[in-house]
């Protein structure tokens, strides 16, 4: 009998634990401001916690207020996030959108079994992994490619329609003349 009430509080225990990871990314919400309406993305903390905790961080300061989707290759992604060249309101340049960071330092990799399928977000970088700092990415489609080599750090939950409207950029880079940006981003769903 004492083995079976171990067993029972062991299963317990696990449980309350998965609950405590399933409630710990459930209250971390980022929503954005498209010009056709938001997007609610769930970051996962559970999976990249330092990331995450950097992408709210801006959030909270207003850092990717009117920031620009620079980068927009159809079929594949739109990245956003740079908040030192690319804010179309203060300082945007063009030419130079992709390459800024922040202020905060870069970032680890925290590389994860999380797959890049359509709706997830995730973490730009260079050819060094553990160089993220503030630019991100959300996937039109699945990219398998990009599974265990870029940090995921959440998912779309609505509003995936008004991703699918950024306006697309040129070339193989996807380069965006007068690009959609990033009106608002809040902490929290709106």
């Amino acid at each position: 009998m004492k083995l079976f009430y171990l067993a029972f509080a062991g299963v317990l225990y696990l449980a309350s634990f998965a609950g405590d990871a399933l409630a710990q990314s459930a209250d971390h919400y980022l929503t954005i401001q498209l010009k056709n309406g938001p997007v609610v993305i769930q970051l996962m903390p559970d999976v990249a916690p330092k990331h995450v905790a950097q992408i709210e961080a801006l959030a909270k300061k207003g850092e990717y207020d009117n920031v620009a989707f620079h980068r927009v290759i159809d079929g594949f992604m739109a990245q956003t996030g740079d908040v030192k060249y690319g804010n179309i309101e203060k300082g945007f340049d063009a030419s130079l959108a992709g390459t800024g960071s922040s202020d905060l330092p870069d970032i680890p990799a925290e590389f994860s079994k999380t797959p890049f399928v359509r709706g997830t977000v995730g973490m730009a970088r260079s050819q060094d992994p553990n160089s993220a700092n503030s630019q991100f990415f959300i996937m039109f489609a699945d990219g398998s490619f990009l599974n265990g080599q870029y940090t995921v750090v959440g998912k779309v939950v609505s509003g995936m329609e008004n991703v699918d409207k950024i306006k697309r950029g040129e070339g193989q880079n996807g380069e965006v003349k007068n690009p959609d940006r990033m009106i608002k981003v809040t902490l929290g769903k709106k």
